[in-house]
């Protein structure tokens, strides 16, 4: 039985502490806006709908119980093999401000490059508080007063460094930052 999710609906992982609003839907992929403001893709299978009116006790227990045995069905014990390099892949913030807001019209360029930081910061704060060890922040080139700003803000934080990104990857517009977490 198909659950028939529709962009705009609000939905939860099966597996994961993660819910939000469906905003594009592609084929199989399920692209959701997490309540944190990451675009995520996931599977229909791996999504469930929030239900639109509170529910009792009883359906709440019921609700959990359902996605218990349907995360225990549908991922059997596998043996997971580290990859060679044995890092997960780098949460990625693209700090172009069209991809911010919604229109920069009668924005000065003093309120773009504070929405950007004020970005990046909640952005590290999120790494940091999810314990995300790599986090890579795309800036573009342009007269690189972005970088400069965001590389002061991140020499404010005791507890990561930051390089160049990748420039296969990336060319000369990111940078790339490594969080030490407390042990």
């Amino acid at each position: 039985m198909k659950k028939m999710i529709k962009v705009g609906d609000a939905v939860e992982v099966l597996d994961e502490a993660i819910s939000g609003k469906v905003k594009f839907i592609d084929h199989n992929l399920i692209s959701i806006e997490t309540t944190d403001g990451f675009i995520m893709d996931f599977t229909e299978e791996q999504l469930i709908l929030k239900p639109k009116k509170p529910l009792s006790i009883k359906q709440e227990d019921l609700l959990e119980n359902l996605k218990a045995k349907r995360i225990k069905k549908e991922n059997p014990k596998k043996s997971v093999k580290p990859s060679k390099k044995g890092t997960a892949p780098p949460m990625e913030v693209d700090l172009h401000i069209h991809n911010l807001v919604n229109s920069v019209k009668g924005m000065s360029n003093f309120d773009m490059l504070n929405i950007q930081l004020d970005t990046a910061r909640s952005q590290i704060e999120f790494a940091i508080r999810k314990r995300i060890p790599k986090v890579v922040f795309i800036h573009g080139v342009g007269e690189g007063v972005l970088k400069t700003e965001l590389e002061t803000v991140l020499s404010r934080y005791d507890n990561l460094k930051f390089y160049e990104a990748d420039f296969k990857k990336y060319g000369f517009g990111a940078t790339e930052v490594y969080i030490f977490q407390n042990a």
